[in-house]
């Protein structure tokens, strides 16, 4: 029997499987080292275990409110004093969220109306342009300069038009590292004011700068900050990215139209991960305080690790990615030899050119050293060999 096919049509027409997704499967099919997608490869802190288990054991196993478990509303409104200077109220201008994917998606449904455009500073991570379409918007790139990957601010005014709604910025950056400075912000407060334009700040690595560089988050600008929704992750914060928790903090006025999107979206996260996640966090708060100087050490034992391998260090300010030039190695688009070098080296990588909409190809791959110190070994020891 044959029955009638009723398909939707595509939202995102021409859209794959995400890069990460796809490298990661060529890498298991080849038996390679994995330092293309974004995830530790250690455990968590032993302690966060035991506060989640003690979580679900004490029974807080039913829905979490809508906004968050007011415990950790509480905290993150307090972690983001202490780190930023940013005043938060937690009932009103705080709302926990499934991951910071989620917090994206939800700011960007809530502000955009169809038309709106959202500038876009690339390379930019791969979920950004397909969010802002799903929302109705208009993604608008502007590239950062290269090699140093720093903000064009005389760029970024040049694509604002009168449909322009918001800016998403990352910070610090994947997949660059750059970090921004307080001079950037000021360039970005004077470029908006006066304007209609918020600004989505993606700051699920403010943890994690390097050689005494500072997180300047958009939450300690009153100007922006007042106009801004400022996203965060506990899966970057605490390697727990399997979670899927993070945050969203803005004045309460845009709040109210973000918690409009999230509730009928994905209503709540997992409310014991909530409680275990507030209870280290009031715990044990110099942990997360220690994060930077974790991953600086993985960064430099990662770098030594990399010299006679054929491939050029760019800048890695903050996150946990460092990007390599490898033309002294190959004359391979990015693409290829990432390919090339996951089937033949055994080490898997990302080409950046996919985080840019027109595929710019600088001759620049992504390694994420967010992992232990024998799988960095091995595949610097690989990539020597090769």
């Amino acid at each position: 029997m044959s029955f009638p096919t009723f398909y939707p049509d595509a939202r995102l027409p021409g859209t794959g499987t995400s890069v990460f997704t796809v490298m990661s499967a060529l890498a298991q099919a080849h038996g390679a080292v994995n330092l293309s997608q974004g995830f530790p490869d250690f455990g968590c802190d032993p302690d966060l275990v035991r506060l989640v288990t003690e979580a679900l054991a004490s029974g807080h196993n039913q829905y979490a409110p809508m906004a968050g478990h007011p415990r950790l509303r509480r905290a993150v409104s307090q972690l983001t004093a202490e780190r930023d200077g940013g005043t938060y109220d937690p009932d009103t201008m705080v709302t926990i969220t499934v991951g910071a994917t989620e917090a994206l998606a939800s700011s960007l449904t809530a502000c955009l109306r169809p038309g709106d455009e959202v500038i876009l500073l690339e390379p930019a991570y791969d979920a950004y342009e397909p969010l802002v379409r799903l929302a109705g918007g208009t993604p608008v790139p502007v590239a950062r300069t290269f090699p140093g990957y720093g903000i064009p601010w005389a760029d970024v005014s040049a694509h604002i038009t009168n449909r322009t709604r918001a800016i998403l910025l990352n910070n610090p950056h994947n997949p660059t590292g750059a970090v921004c400075t307080a001079e950037d912000l000021e360039a970005l407060a004077a470029l908006i004011r006066d304007t209609r334009i918020l600004v989505i700040s993606d700051e699920a690595y403010a943890h994690i700068t390097f050689d005494g560089r500072p997180h300047i988050s958009v939450s300690a600008h009153p100007e922006l900050a007042a106009r801004a929704f400022v996203i965060g992750s506990f899966g970057k914060m605490l390697h727990v990215t399997g979670w899927k928790v993070g945050y969203c903090l803005a004045p309460a006025p845009m709040t109210d139209v973000f918690r409009q999107v999230h509730q009928f979206t994905v209503f709540a996260t997992a409310t014991p991960f909530q409680v275990g996640i507030a209870a280290y966090l009031e715990t044990y708060p110099e942990r997360v305080r220690g994060l930077g100087s974790f991953f600086q050490a993985k960064r430099d034992y990662f770098l030594t690790l990399m010299q006679g391998t054929g491939f050029e260090p760019l800048a890695c300010e903050g996150a946990y990615f460092q990007l390599m030039r490898y033309r002294q190695r190959s004359d391979l688009g990015d693409v290829d030899f990432a390919r090339h070098l996951t089937m033949t080296a055994g080490v898997a990588c990302i080409p950046v050119s996919v985080f840019y909409q027109t595929s710019v190809d600088h001759g620049v791959v992504r390694f994420c050293f967010a992992k232990e110190d024998p799988t960095l070994e091995e595949a610097a020891r690989r990539l020597r060999l090769s």
